[in-house]
């Protein structure tokens, strides 16, 4: 139910800072900054097949929250509606591209099959789990806490 001189929810925009994109850069920096260790780690389990198995899933994993944050900025320009609608059908979209990724290179030779799929969900959760110490649950500061100026 809407009243006259009020819109309904759905089609009000938002506007101002895009926090979801602050947060998206800032997993992408400390998935970098992970890399080389997860590199390292499936180097001394699958050799040069897992590096670049490695590596592979983690630029996947990397894009993935990069296009989740740019779909949930752009939309909610537009409408509240149309961003819900974003995220619904974007987790699906992205969830099948995630699936096409592998799948094209399931059966190349440079592919360590455990060392990918390994890499996808540990970047995928620790990136999330990691990130969660520096997100601030408040309307105050949506997006990453500020930093402590001592």
């Amino acid at each position: 139910m809407t009243y006259d001189n009020q819109p309904s929810p759905l089609v009000t925009r938002i506007e101002g800072d895009a926090p979801e994109v602050t947060v998206s850069r800032d997993m992408i920096r400390r998935g970098l900054i992970g890399a080389p260790l997860l590199l390292a780690i499936c180097g001394v389990l699958w050799g040069m097949d897992g590096v670049w198995s490695s590596a592979y899933g983690i630029a996947l994993v990397l894009i993935n929250f990069a296009v989740a944050a740019g779909l949930i900025a752009v939309t909610a320009r537009i409408s509240l509606g149309l961003m819900m609608g974003a995220v619904l059908f974007g987790y699906l979209a992205r969830l099948g591209l995630l699936f096409l990724a592998f799948y094209l290179v399931k059966d190349l030779s440079w592919v360590s099959r455990p060392a990918l799929g390994l890499t996808i969900i540990v970047t995928h959760l620790g990136l999330l789990v990691w990130e969660l110490k520096y997100v601030a649950a408040s309307l105050a500061y949506p997006g990453l806490k500020p930093s402590r100026s001592n």
